[in-house]
């Protein structure tokens, strides 16, 4: 199974900004639709944004649009999520898959350790 390493959270400002990236390994990256998914405190873990396999495509929850913007790097095997203008409820364990519309492909890989943000007011 492909493993994935999230990184680069932090805690932030509301207001402020982080770029978020996710790591596989294996060959089969470029063949798959990804996705960024969040869990906060006491709720479940959700869909945030997702781009198709060439990049052509992305699709992000109604929260988070015109503030999230998802990229990939298929050479890298990496997909980054840029987030702007954070918000206290954008406070999460972050962390990627393998997606099927808006649900993870848990056949890709299991859950990663995930990137804590935290957005303070």
């Amino acid at each position: 199974q492909v493993q994935l390493v999230e990184s680069g959270g932090g805690v932030v400002q509301a207001g402020g900004s982080l770029r978020l990236s996710c790591a596989a390994s294996g060959r089969t990256f470029s063949r798959y639709a990804m996705g960024w998914f969040r869990q906060a405190p006491g709720k479940e873990r959700e869909f945030v944004a997702g781009i198709s396999a060439d990049g052509a495509w992305t699709n992000y929850v109604d929260s988070v649009k015109g503030r999230f913007t998802i990229s990939r790097d298929n050479n890298k095997k990496t997909v980054y999520v840029e987030m702007n203008s954070l918000k206290p409820e954008d406070t999460a364990v972050y962390y990627c898959n393998a997606i099927r519309g808006r649900s993870a492909d848990l056949d890709f890989s299991s859950w990663g350790q995930g990137t804590q943000v935290s957005v303070s007011s």
